[in-house]
Order: structure tokens, then C-alpha cells, then sequence
């Protein structure tokens, strides 16, 4: 069999699109793409169909509301990696810069910062993921939310080697027949659901 014989026997089971991509060892990306190229994906009606899928008329999805705990768990780097981000880059202070180990991707997406294990910030980029990090080690004079975080990177990197940087480029979605931007929910979703401490609330990134 091949692996996206493998990727639609396992969508078949009932497996969510991250465990399908990690037990085949390929990119989420990957397995999606394959899943909705077979029309898999618009049959699970408990989750948000993808855009520009073709859910018949009288099946329309209904999206679920998770209820948010009372004390939010901590966003792990595990988790994240579960649900289809990778670790791209790190942060670096050198010479008293703050500077990235490697390119970051250049498309739209969401990206986080760990350290230890843990996320310290969770942020979207829709002007591309490589640009609105570059404004985080070199800000603006008017940019407040780069200022502050460039000064907690700092203040963390006196202390500790480096600080990842995970990302992840998700697919918009589509409900009851309109669009929904995928990156900016997935954001969204995790500054409500999880522990961020970096994150004010009702401060975009």
C-alpha cells in the first residue's frame, strides 16, 4: 500500500487528520490534502468541512463549541506538534541581537514561542509568518505589541539558550456554505483554550 492508501485506511477508522499524518509519518498538509482530494473529509459532520468543499445541501455541518475550562492548561509543544505545527526556527540573542537560527516560512499562519516544553506567546501572521516576525527583533517606534514582545524575548534569553519557534499554515475552513479563515480561529482558539502567558487579553499579535 501506499502512504495515501494509508493516510484514507486510517481516515476511514475515524482518526482526526493529526493522528492520521503522524502515524504515516507525513506532513498534516500532506494528509489533508490527500483526505480531500478523496472527498473524505466533508463526511466527517462533526467538524468544520474544508473551503471550497462540496457538503451536500441537506448536510450541512454544525460546529461544536467547546466549553473552555475554568483553569487553562498549559499549550505544550507536544500538543502543538500533534495538531500539525513544526518547529521552524529559534530565537537568539547575539551580541546583544535578537536573531533567528534559520528562514521562516514566508506564507500566512499562526506561530508560537517555547520554551521549555511550554508556550510563552501564540500569535497570527497574515502579512506572512518570516515578515511579522522580523518586526519582533527589529520594531517600530509605533509598534507596541513588538515592542513588549521583543523585550520579553530578551529578558527570557538571558536565562535560557534560545526560544522556539513553532508554525503552522492551516487550510481556511468553510460553514453552512461561508468562509472561515482557519489561521485566524486556530489563534483564537488557543489564546481562549490554553495558558499563554504572554498573550493579553483582547490584544491581537
Amino acid at each position: 500500500m501506499s502512504k495515501s492508501d494509508d493516510i484514507r485506511a486510517l481516515a476511514r477508522e475515524g482518526l482526526p487528520v493529526a493522528d492520521v499524518a503522524r502515524r504515516v509519518g507525513v506532513r498534516y498538509q500532506h494528509a489533508y490534502n490527500v483526505l480531500k482530494a478523496a472527498g473524505m473529509l466533508a463526511a466527517d459532520r462533526s467538524n468544520v468541512v474544508p473551503h471550497n468543499g462540496s457538503p451536500d445541501s441537506n448536510s450541512l455541518p454544525v460546529v461544536r463549541r467547546a466549553a473552555l475550562p475554568v483553569s487553562r492548561p498549559a499549550l505544550t509543544s507536544e500538543l502543538l506538534q500533534r495538531a500539525g505545527f513544526e518547529r521552524s526556527a529559534r530565537w537568539l540573542l547575539v551580541d546583544g541581537a535578537l536573531v533567528l537560527d534559520r528562514p521562516l516560512p514566508k506564507g500566512r499562519g499562526v506561530y508560537a514561542f517555547i520554551k521549555d516544553g511550554a508556550a510563552l506567546y501564540v500569535g497570527l501572521a497574515t502579512m506572512g509568518i518570516a515578515k511579522r516576525l522580523y518586526f519582533y527583533g527589529k520594531p517600530g517606534v509605533t509598534q507596541r505589541t513588538s515592542q513588549r514582545v521583543n523585550e520579553l524575548l530578551r529578558v527570557e534569553l538571558q536565562s535560557a539558550p534560545h526560544i522556539d519557534i513553532f508554525t503552522v499554515q492551516p487550510p481556511n475552513l468553510e460553514w453552512n456554505g461561508l468562509p472561515v479563515s482557519g489561521d485566524a480561529g486556530l489563534e483564537l482558539g488557543l489564546i481562549e483554550a490554553y495558558a499563554v502567558p504572554w498573550n493579553i487579553r483582547g490584544v491581537r499579535a
